[in-house]
């Protein structure tokens, strides 16, 4: 696994052996950067990278010029890896690691808003469909959410989809809070 694009642009990520993550393909995390830039700066940007792994996702935002990202991830030997993949990079003093469960966090979260939140759940995770409204208090009033999930959950009606794209058993939807104050209006 590698970085797509920025700064840190080919370089490789260390990931745990085995099927203790399901780290974002490249071809994913490349789409999923193409369908931010389309909609929002990335540079000086709040990042949170739920379910992080290997920080694949926090790590690619920082390398395309994000302030900050914040990693929660419930696994300590994962977690682990996630800081030192952030300090190969050197930029483990602008990331923020938390041990935890990535719901319970957000559930209970107070700090600042983020301008991007990334959750990549277990696809068995039963908080799927909960997600969205728990992430959007969080997110800066332009900001976005991008979940990545499997056909078991789809956000189609939901008001806030701003796009939803299948790639292969991994879909994303992308959402932003900000279509719901249009629907008000």
């Amino acid at each position: 696994m590698r970085i797509i694009a920025g700064k840190f642009k080919g370089r490789s990520l260390k990931s745990p052996k085995g099927e203790i993550t399901r780290p974002t393909t490249d071809r994913v995390r490349t789409s999923v950067f193409n369908l931010l830039y389309s909609r929002m700066e990335m540079r000086s940007a709040r990042v949170l990278d739920m379910f992080a792994g290997t920080g694949a996702l926090g790590i690619e935002s920082m390398s395309r010029g994000a302030e900050s990202t914040t990693f929660i991830e419930l696994n300590r030997t994962v977690l682990e890896l996630t800081k030192q993949n952030a300090s190969m990079f050197g930029i483990e003093k602008q990331c923020w690691f938390q041990l935890g469960d990535a719901v319970g966090f957000i559930q209970k979260y107070r700090g600042p808003q983020f301008d991007v939140v990334f959750a990549d759940p277990p696809y068995e995770l039963e908080a799927i469909p909960q997600l969205p409204e728990w992430v959007f208090p969080h997110l800066q009033p332009e900001g976005l959410f991008v979940l990545e999930h499997d056909a078991r959950h789809s956000f189609d009606d939901h008001p806030a989809l701003d796009t939803s794209r299948a790639y292969g058993r991994t879909i994303v939807s992308v959402f932003r809070p900000a279509l719901l104050n249009e629907l008000d209006d």
